[in-house]
């Protein structure tokens, strides 16, 4: 290969300067953070950012955050978790206001991706908050009015901490392409008839996209989540290539 015949070197990213146009209360631990960036260049589903503080001694704390807003969006959604003796994520949720700057950058990852270019069918396994970047997949398939089969399995402790819950059953309610499953692991209703406890390899056998169909699974929450749930996928048969995982604390920082 030649000089004039080499690729690119990689685009470096930029720290950058988002605006806060609005916060949403998704559960009582979980706020979506609503940024306008002065430039942005998209994404694709499944990326995150970098956000950082920086206090006024100078100190600084940087950590990532999926994004949950779909690539139609002009704007980006960060959905961030209260973590106990958490200084980010303390700040997000307690002090930043309407109006206020937010350092970021991105966007970050090329993996744990999904568009509707990638076909399917899709197997989507979230544990937590591990569901941000699974949203940005399913808001990405509505908007792009894309039709590929897609199942969500949701773990939860209940239903007051499914975050996005009203957006989710109203997404389901719309299409028949898309399968939804809670799996509530502490409380539920005494009405419940779905799924009570940890999601088990009995749950995904019986929801699952049958093997030879092959599906792609997206498996994203705590890490001990995320690596029981590939085990079983893996002893249920489905190709390892197959399965991507995120693995990541409450929020994916503290």
């Amino acid at each position: 290969m030649t000089a004039t015949d080499s690729p690119p070197p990689p685009r470096k990213i930029e720290w950058q300067v988002g605006r806060v146009q609005a916060l949403v209360a998704e559960t009582n631990r979980v706020k979506s953070i609503i940024l306008q960036p002065m430039h942005w260049s998209g994404h694709l589903p499944g990326q995150h950012v970098d956000v950082r503080l920086t206090a006024g001694d100078g100190c600084r704390a940087e950590r990532s955050y999926s994004i949950a807003s779909p690539p139609e969006d002009g704007h980006l959604a960060l959905t961030v978790e209260r973590v106990s003796n958490g200084e980010v994520s303390s700040y997000l949720l307690d002090e930043l206001r309407v109006g206020d700057g937010l350092e970021f950058r991105g966007p970050i990852g090329r993996y744990f991706i999904w568009s509707r270019n990638h076909g399917g069918p899709i197997c989507l396994i979230a544990g937590g908050t591990g569901i941000t970047p699974l949203m940005a997949m399913l808001r990405h398939r509505e908007k792009s009015f894309d039709r590929t089969p897609a199942l969500l399995i949701y773990s939860a402790r209940s239903l007051a901490d499914v975050v996005y819950r009203e957006e989710l059953d109203a997404m389901a309610s719309r299409e028949d392409d898309l399968r939804l499953v809670y799996a509530l692991t502490r409380e539920q209703p005494n009405d419940w008839a779905g799924h009570r406890g940890r999601v088990d390899e009995a749950l995904l056998a019986g929801n699952c996209f049958p093997r030879e169909q092959r599906p792609t699974s997206f498996v994203c929450g705590p890490t001990d989540f995320v690596e029981s749930i590939a085990k079983m996928l893996v002893c249920l048969g489905f190709d390892p290539l197959s399965i991507k995982t995120e693995r990541f604390g409450p929020s994916g920082g503290g």
